[in-house]
């Protein structure tokens, strides 16, 4: 029998529950949902969770396509699921936790005695520390950006082939290789001897089909190849950037951009212009290095300095 909150499976069964993790301002308790999937024959543990910043929906809409197609008669091992992981933020539509105004992906591994987001954070790195692999999944918030998977453990870590592999296996066609932030859940898991990234599904505001599909293809392809379920998985070569060069405007104005997602890009090129209102050219910025375009922010207008786009730079194929 495998429990996770009030969740609980025997072997070749699945069922789904709350994991209680604090109460709310009128003293009710609360849980994030959750799922286990105990496959018929003994395995790994996967473990996946969506919505750590409660506006990047598209890892639910994954959670929401995979575990319905999830059979645990033909499952070996354990899926342990955490549909919803910023409770307060999900039901805001806010990217961070509004009790303690935290972006919840900078609190693992959390601590259970501390704030809402500790607190959340602990309970959930408890999960992830049953598992042999984790999937945390994040979109781009409301920037455009290209589906990709992360490396976040540092290139030096013990266990960072090993999380770039599962990288390649989830198969987003990009992955950044960059030692994240402290308290991420991909920074966090790996320390516990877990590889872990973090696929970013692409960037909308809301939902997207597109990305939600890399995602749901990305956790099947786990799946196969580390022999949870039947299948091959045929590897693809991945566009790697362990860099990143960030672009403000030195104007304010209206951008106008020179180059879209996944375009290479060469030194000198030109990546956006900014002009006035009345179609004036006020400024043009050009890549201080060769990578790929990736990333780039949705409304055209900005102030001066304010974030425009960004280039991932040291760029190979693994």
């Amino acid at each position: 029998m495998t429990t996770l909150g009030t969740a609980s499976a025997a072997p070749g069964e699945m069922d789904t529950g709350r994991l209680a993790v604090g109460e709310t301002r009128d003293g009710s308790q609360f849980g994030l949902p959750v799922a286990v999937v105990n496959g018929a024959d003994v395995g790994d543990t996967l473990y996946l969770q969506a919505v750590s910043d409660g506006d990047e929906l598209n890892g639910l809409g994954v959670v929401q396509r995979v575990v319905p197609q999830l059979d645990p008669k033909q499952l070996a091992g354990t899926v342990l699921v955490v549909g919803v992981v910023n409770y307060h933020g999900f039901q805001v539509a806010e990217h961070r936790n509004p009790i303690d105004d935290t972006k919840m992906n900078r609190t693992y591994p959390g601590n259970e005695s501390g704030t809402s987001s500790e607190r959340i954070a602990a309970a959930t790195f408890e999960v992830a520390s049953r598992a042999d692999l984790v999937l945390d999944l994040h979109q781009g918030s409301t920037s455009r950006m290209l589906n990709e998977a992360r490396v976040r453990c540092g290139p030096r870590h013990r266990l960072h082939d090993a999380c770039l592999e599962l990288a390649k296996v989830f198969g987003c066609g990009y992955v950044l290789d960059q030692k994240g932030p402290d308290g991420q859940l991909a920074r966090a898991a790996p320390d516990e001897g877990i590889p872990t990234i973090d696929p970013e599904l692409g960037g909308s505001v809301g939902w997207d089909e597109e990305s939600i599909r890399y995602g749901v293809e990305g956790v099947f392809n786990v799946l196969q190849h580390y022999g949870f379920l039947d299948g091959d998985v045929e590897l693809q070569p991945q566009t790697r950037a362990t860099g990143f060069d960030r672009y403000g405007a030195p104007s304010g104005g209206v951008v106008d951009f020179e180059k879209d997602l996944g375009d290479a890009v060469e030194p000198g090129d030109v990546l956006f212009e900014v002009t006035d209102v009345f179609g004036t050219l006020k400024a043009e910025v050009t890549a201080d290095q060769r990578g790929i375009f990736w990333r780039a922010r949705r409304l055209p207008q900005v102030a001066t300095g304010e974030y425009v786009c960004s280039v991932g730079t040291d760029v190979d194929e693994y």
